[in-house]
């Protein structure tokens, strides 16, 4: 089976979760209502499932190729790519004083899901790239912009982001590689890169290389880093393409899964000898480069989370195929023979929790998209301000949230398909290969847990976190409203998930800042697990908004909406039972883990 957009799901979540014809209203955004929605997730369902998705598994056979320096991408991606940058796909999210179409991030996150969902290490290449487009547009000068970011966003280049080293990881702190200021305004710059996705390939023809570096005299840490455009190929003022930069391209990694995406080593520069080096022009000013990476980083980890939507839809539906034609064993209330495995209890389990799972991350993911459009475009300056309060707080628990989320959905895939799910030929373990990078690039879910306890619950006394709990009251009272069993159910079981959030916030808040280091390292043991509980109650509280209008609008569509209303219910019989666990690990457990000597392990 290959991959079938959910279009009609997309659709609900957007306008009736998201708040659609609320971002239709924003100057600007006027065209860009549920028809302008519907017409493009449906083209972009078409590509997807017609180009994009028939090449995922070739990609997982035959991955990208080093030789000599040139890396060969998997046989079709050249000519997909292609297909890609001619429907303007790289473009959607992007100005159209720039040549790009200017959607909503609401509706290009739906196009973004099924591109990542269709092929995760395909998408890679846009989702970069649409990070270096951003901090372009943001951060570089008039001239700078104009140079690289229209034929970025038009697909004839694409765009990378340099920032780790052999020796500095996610501690940017260490950033070794150097940039050194050059008479006519350019800089020479010098170093190594690892980890580089999409560093070197063949499907474009430039490379548009954000190098985050150090200028000579600069402080030490992460207030010393600027960053620079490096392109594989240097470019006259007039945009033509000249000689070939010194930036090589050194080996690329051989990976666990996303094997179709190079991961290059780049080396900057020869040697460090003064005449060679890497030409780059400074993004802002210098010293404050980590400023605009993080423009990139976070645009970055919004992406990654979505991704791990995409990963999850993509292992459900494989797994309903299979267990709809997966014959064996009799069914429990008795059958002639064997039945198709979707009717045994466990297996209906298990694919409930994955369908339930990824609903309620998609659901959040599209809400935090709809606050980024609101915190840019709303005419309200009190309106951005809050928006953009709530997407900052939202953004490491979709990254941390669903990504991990992704992992065990993935796995539950491999589960159902039983024995035939540890072969690869049936394709459910090459979703759960290619799940286990989420967790891990663009930031651990350690360090998304750490931005979520220190700079977006702290540092504003747990201001947002406050509001949406006063929300998720205000979805208690309405499902009240209803007779039907299921609210009752959701309602109680989304209060208690509350609760166990509210509680645990207060420790957060009460325990980070005390002056005691063993307080706050505590607090910091436990602060997956808390993310992991924001992200459970949250994406509950968009699945008891679902159910309520799963049961306002039953008549219209009984099938569509009666499995909104299960899967809803069961969320919050199954799932959201875990937040009061989840709560008391964060209480309970950091004074232990700290207390444990090393030379204990």
């Amino acid at each position: 089976m290959s991959y079938h957009a959910p279009v009609k799901e997309m659709l609900f979540v957007m306008e009736s979760l998201a708040g659609l014809p609320k971002i239709a209203a924003l100057p600007g955004f006027e065209d860009f209502g549920a028809e302008t929605a519907q017409a493009v997730l449906e083209e972009s369902a078409k590509f997807c499932e017609g180009v994009i998705a028939p090449l995922n598994w070739e990609g997982d056979k035959n991955p990208s190729t080093w030789k000599d320096g040139v890396v060969t991408t998997t046989p079709g991606f050249k000519e997909a790519f292609a297909q890609f940058a001619q429907g303007g796909w790289q473009g959607v999210i992007h100005p159209t004083d720039v040549g790009g179409q200017g959607f909503p991030k609401l509706i290009a996150t739906g196009c973004t899901e099924m591109l990542h969902a269709a092929n995760m290490s395909f998408a890679l290449c846009p989702m970069l790239t649409d990070g270096a487009i951003e901090a372009l547009l943001t951060a570089a000068s008039p001239a700078l912009r104009q140079k690289f970011a229209p034929k970025l966003i038009s697909g004839q280049w694409t765009g990378s982001m340099n920032l780790t080293e052999p020796q500095a990881g996610s501690d940017l702190a260490a950033v070794r590689t150097r940039a050194e200021p050059q008479a006519d305004g350019t800089y020479k710059v010098f170093g190594t890169k690892i980890f580089i996705t999409y560093g070197e390939h063949d499907m474009a023809e430039n490379i548009v290389h954000l190098v985050l570096a150090r200028v000579p005299g600069a402080s030490e840490g992460v207030k010393g880093i600027s960053l620079f455009v490096v392109p594989k190929f240097l470019v006259s003022d007039a945009g033509v393409l000249g000689e070939r930069n010194d930036v090589q391209c050194v080996s690329i990694e051989h990976k666990l899964g996303i094997k179709a995406s190079p991961t290059a080593v780049l080396q900057f520069g020869d040697n460090g000898h003064a005449s060679d080096g890497a030409e780059g022009y400074l993004v802002g000013t210098e010293n404050r480069g980590l400023e605009v990476m993080f423009i990139m980083m976070n645009a970055a980890r919004f992406a990654v989370g979505l991704q791990g939507v995409a990963i999850a839809d993509r292992a459900y539906q494989k797994a309903v195929a299979f267990a709809k034609d997966r014959l064996q064993s009799r069914d429990l209330a008795g059958s002639d023979g064997p039945v198709a495995i979707i009717h045994h209890p466990d297996v209906k389990r298990m694919l409930l929790t994955m369908r339930a799972s990824t609903e309620g991350a998609r659901a959040l993911a599209y809400v935090a998209a709809a606050a980024s459009d609101m915190a840019h475009f709303s005419p309200d300056g009190a309106a951005r301000r809050q928006n953009q309060a709530l997407y900052d707080y939202l953004v490491p628990v979709v990254k941390g949230f669903a990504t991990e989320m992704s992992i065990d959905v993935t796995s539950l895939g491999v589960q159902v398909h039983g024995g035939m799910g540890f072969i690869e030929e049936t394709g459910a373990a090459q979703y759960f290969r290619d799940a286990r990078i989420l967790t891990i690039y663009e930031g651990t879910t350690a360090i998304q847990a750490n931005d979520l306890v220190g700079r977006k619950t702290v540092r504003d006394a747990g201001a947002v976190a406050k509001v949406l709990c006063a929300r998720m009251v205000a979805s208690e009272e309405d499902l009240a409203v209803y007779p039907e069993e299921a609210c009752a159910v959701m309602r109680v079981a989304l209060a208690a998930g509350r609760e166990a959030f509210a509680s645990t916030v207060d420790y957060v808040l009460d325990n980070a800042k005390t002056g005691n280091m063993a307080d706050t390292k505590a607090v910091y043991a436990g602060a997956v697990n808390y993310l992991k509980l924001a992200g459970l109650v949250l994406c509950g509280w968009q699945m008891a908004r679902a159910m309520i209008l799963a049961v306002e609008n039953m008549d219209d569509d009984p099938l569509f909406y009666g499995a909104k209303l299960a899967t809803a219910r069961f969320y919050a019989e199954a799932l959201l039972p875990q937040a009061a666990a989840l709560a008391a690990s964060v209480v309970a457990s950091g004074t232990t883990v700290n207390g444990v000597a090393v030379e204990m392990f």
